[in-house]
Order: C-alpha cells, then structure tokens, then sequence
C-alpha cells in the first residue's frame, strides 16, 4: 500500500505543476494531500455526467475539513445525467472521523432478521440460511450522552439484489445502519459524506481503493531521476609467470654455474647399467 501512496503524490504533484487551477494543500496523517480541478475531474470523480467547478469546490473543501485521502479510497463524486453531484466517502472514513473526536465511546451494529417468526437483532453479520434478513441496525455511544443513537434500516430500500449486494447483502445492510448512526452521533464531522452502499446505484458509487490505483497512470522516472545503469569492467588478472627451470643434475657431483652442487633427484639411479658389447662382432 506504501508504494501505491507514494505514487499516487507522486502523480498529483506533477499534475499540479501543469494546472493547478483550484489548487488546495492539505496534511492527513503526516502525508501531504495535493488537490486540484484537474485531479479531481480526471481521478477522482465516476458516473456519466460532467461536475461542475461549485461542485468541485465543495468535495475539495469537504475532504480538507473531514481530512480524508482520497487517493487511497476515502472519498470520490459521483455524479449522473439529471442529478447533482454527490460525495461519497468509505465506511472506514467515518469511523477515522468519530475515533478522532474524544467523546466516541464506541458502537454495536448488526442485522435484523426473523427466525421462528420472531423479530431478531443480531449483533454482526451472521444469519442462518432458514432466517430472513429483513435489516440493520446500529448504536453509537457518546460519554456526553444520556442515550446511545440508534440507526434501524431495511433491506428493502437498499439491495436491488446486484453485484455485492446480492454476495453479502448482510454486511452491505450493516454498513448502511453503521453509516447512519455514525452521521447522527457526529454531524459536524460527517455532514454530506454518504457511503456507496447508501447510493441507489452501486455500480456508479462503488470506487474502492484498488479500482483508484488501477486508474492513475504509473509512475514512470524521468531520466533525471534514474541514472543509466553501466555495465561492469571486465577484470583482467595480471598474467602469471611461468615458474623458472628447476636444473637437476644428472651425475651426482654436477654443480651450476655459481659452483653450488645441483639437486640429485634420482637421475643416475634411474639410468640403465651399461652393459658390456662384444667386440667380435663388428670385425670383418
């Protein structure tokens, strides 16, 4: 995930040194966050109609004042012909948001479901196969409130029985309660952001973090940032010389030049005994 991170600034950087019409600078988490019209219209924006520059303006000042990373899935407009603009933010950027206020004392979420015609509030996502999911449900708790708020959704609003909806509806109609409860408990933080699964068409609102990445261009270096890889230096080791004659006498009193008696390695012990030749027979 780091490297994508750092390519992805990367990309908004240079991007920013060719237009940066509207641009906005910001920190989340110790990363610098660079936006821009241009950055927004061409990676971070899905559905079939153009936004507007007001619309731009307004998801830009949003995700500096909610201090989302939209380069890593956090947030992204939606818009369709007929319709306004919508942001839509990921359900782990509410949380970042309620975990960041002091009064978040955590939350419950779970399912609604019937089993046994009897109405069940199931904490999580599990349900039997026999049971009929009917909905979600959520709780969020505040030290500085008597009473936890509450979030009841149905199915029924939500799941057009496509695509993840219709994998796991149960967690899908969760998010949504999750997302709801989150909104009410902390307005000032999550005011405007809305979930995909909240969005009537998820297809459209859908954008997770790896469908971003595989939108951005890849990071090329420039030549001035790559030096040119050199072949290695053959190596040449020095010639040996070839070792001096060893002189070997071949009488065992034989002496070299300087009069130092020669190493006697055998030579005459080696030589065959002369042997005696008749005479005789080479007289004519």
């Amino acid at each position: 995930m780091a490297q994508d991170t750092n390519n992805q600034a990367h990309i908004s950087q240079t991007l920013l040194g060719a237009n940066d019409k509207g641009r906005v600078t910001y920190e989340v988490n110790g990363e610098t966050i660079n936006l821009s019209f241009k950055i927004v219209r061409d990676y971070l924006t899905r559905g079939n109609a153009a936004v507007t520059d007001a619309e731009v303006i307004q998801f830009i000042s949003l995700c500096k004042a909610n201090k989302l990373n939209p380069f890593i899935g956090e947030a992204w407009l939606v818009k369709f012909q007929g319709s306004p603009a919508s942001m839509i933010t990921a359900r782990d950027a509410f949380l970042k948001r309620a975990e960041s206020s002091a009064s978040f004392t955590g939350f419950q979420s779970g399912v609604i479901i019937i089993r046994n015609n009897e109405l069940l509030y199931e904490e999580g996502a599990f349900y039997l196969r026999s049971d009929q999911l009917v909905g979600g449900w959520c709780k969020v708790y505040r030290k500085d409130r008597d009473y936890p708020y509450v979030a009841k959704v149905r199915i029924e609003e939500y799941n057009k029985g496509k695509s993840t909806w219709a994998a796991i509806p149960g967690t899908m109609i969760q998010k949504v309660a999750e997302a709801q409860a989150l909104r009410k408990a902390f307005p000032f933080q999550t005011s405007g952001l809305y979930t995909p699964e909240e969005m009537p068409d998820e297809q459209g609102a859908q954008a997770p973090a790896e469908e971003a990445n595989k939108a951005l261009p890849a990071f090329e270096p420039t030549p001035q940032q790559v030096a040119p890889a050199k072949e290695p230096e053959a190596v040449q080791e020095p010639e040996k010389p070839l070792p001096e004659p060893v002189p070997v006498a071949v009488h065992k009193d034989e002496v070299d030049a300087t009069g130092q008696n020669l190493p006697w390695e055998g030579a005459q012990a080696a030589r065959p005994e002369p042997q005696d030749v008749n005479l005789d027979l080479f007289k004519l």
